[in-house]
Formats: C-alpha cells, sequence, structure tokens
C-alpha cells in the first residue's frame, strides 16, 4: 500500500467534496478535454492486435481522466509501464463520466465487444452519491462480472475500491465500503481497497474541483494499479 498517510480531516473533505462535485455533474453532460473515450468512438478503432492480451479498465470519471488528455489517465501511465517493459498487453480505458453500476450494467455487452484477458472494474462512487439502495449496486456488478466470465472465463479480474461521505449515515458507509471486499472474495477477484488513498484530500494531486486527480495524482493512482496488476501479468 501506499507510503502517503491521510489524516481523517482530509479524507472527509475529500468524501465530502466528492459528493457535491458527483451531484454536480450529474445534471448534464459537460464537455471532456480528454475527447472521446472508448464508448463513444467505438470498440473497433480501439481493437488491439489479435497477438496482444487485452487490459480493459472499464469505470467511471476517474477512469476515464476526467478533464485530462487521454493520454495522461492512469490507464495510459499502465500501458506506458507495460510498453517499458515489453510486454505484449493492450491496455483499453472504456472509462465514462457519470457512470453508475446500472448504467455500467447496460453497456458492458456493447464493451465486451472487445475481450479481455484482464478486467479491471472501477465503478459503484455514483451509486453512493446518489443514495442509490445498495442491495443493487452488488447486484449490478455480479452481473457486469459474470458477463465479462462468460466471454472469458479465464479472465483476471481486479476490483477497485471506493469511499462515500459519513453524512449519508454510518450503516450506508460502512454497507457501501463493504461492497467490493465481497465482491472480490465471492469472485477469487484482486482487490484495491481504495483507488484513491494515495491523492484524496490533497490540493496539489487534484483539479481546481479539488475532487478528480491531476496528472500528477493520476501517475500515483496508476503506481497503485501497478502494484496489483504486475504479478497478474505474463513476463514471458
Amino acid at each position: 500500500m501506499s507510503n502517503l498517510q491521510l489524516n481523517q480531516d482530509e479524507i472527509m473533505r475529500f468524501l465530502m467534496g466528492f459528493l457535491v462535485l458527483l451531484w454536480v455533474g450529474c445534471q448534464g453532460p459537460k464537455k471532456e478535454k480528454s475527447g472521446p473515450t472508448l464508448p463513444e468512438k467505438g470498440v473497433a478503432e480501439s481493437l488491439p492486435p489479435s497477438q496482444k492480451k487485452v487490459i480493459l479498465f472499464f469505470g467511471n470519471s476517474i477512469t476515464a481522466g476526467y478533464q485530462l488528455d487521454m493520454n495522461q489517465a492512469f490507464p495510459a501511465i499502465i500501458q506506458q509501464k507495460i510498453d517499458s517493459l515489453g510486454l505484449s498487453y493492450q491496455v483499453i480505458n472504456a472509462g465514462l463520466s457519470g457512470e453508475t453500476t446500472a448504467s455500467g450494467k447496460n453497456r458492458i455487452d456493447w464493451v465486451l465487444r472487445t475481450v479481455p484477458d484482464i478486467f479491471i472494474l472501477e465503478l459503484g462512487a455514483n451509486d453512493g452519491l446518489r443514495g442509490l439502495p445498495l442491495k443493487e449496486t452488488p447486484k449490478n456488478l455480479q452481473v457486469i462480472i459474470d458477463k465479462v466470465k462468460l466471454i472469458n472465463p479465464e479472465v483476471k479480474i481486479v476490483i477497485t475500491g471506493m469511499e462515500v461521505p459519513p453524512n449519508l449515515g454510518e450503516a450506508y458507509t460502512r454497507q457501501f465500503r463493504n461492497i467490493f471486499p465481497t465482491l472480490a472474495k465471492n469472485n477469487a477477484a484482486v482487490l484495491i481497497p481504495f483507488l484513491l488513498v494515495d491523492v484524496a484530500g490533497r490540493p496539489s494531486l487534484n483539479l481546481p474541483d479539488g475532487i478528480h486527480p491531476t496528472p500528477e495524482g493520476h501517475f500515483l493512482i496508476a503506481e497503485l494499479v501497478w502494484e496489483t496488476l504486475l504479478p497478474l501479468l505474463e513476463l514471458n
């Protein structure tokens, strides 16, 4: 895990800001500097060469690289690390800002026109934002995982955890947090407990909104993900 330490006040400020910003973001679509993501451009434009294995990142604005160029988002940094080692993997960024687990469930069939060998699932934060019944969130995530496993029974899955603000209530906050380790355990998946642990609450690592990571923040996210991902790669 990270050498950086977050105090409780920083985490709480981050989570409260996250709630406000995501609520504003859900009021309508906004133009992203990063340009179209995979769902808007079409899978065919991003299909990897047949000899390469596919690492598919499926998530929301964090994965999409909100307000950044696509090559600054953490999935692109992962691709750079892979290329530097000469490994035969192609990263696909299927992040979409504002995505909930329900909309992700509806989108996954289309995205799976590209069959993943490794699947990184980064969804759930927007469910917590909207105060959705949390019995639906793990159900939706499980449907997504089941569909990924159906198309490739040998797929390796990584689940990234998130946090919600405490103002939603202790029971809701605890239930939300427990979704991700439970889902990982039930599916023999690898868990990253909190994707933003290295950047949450740190102004220098976030955009002026105080929530979405800067390029430097995405670099730290990539470092965290890389620690988990590297053991899953075939190195020869």
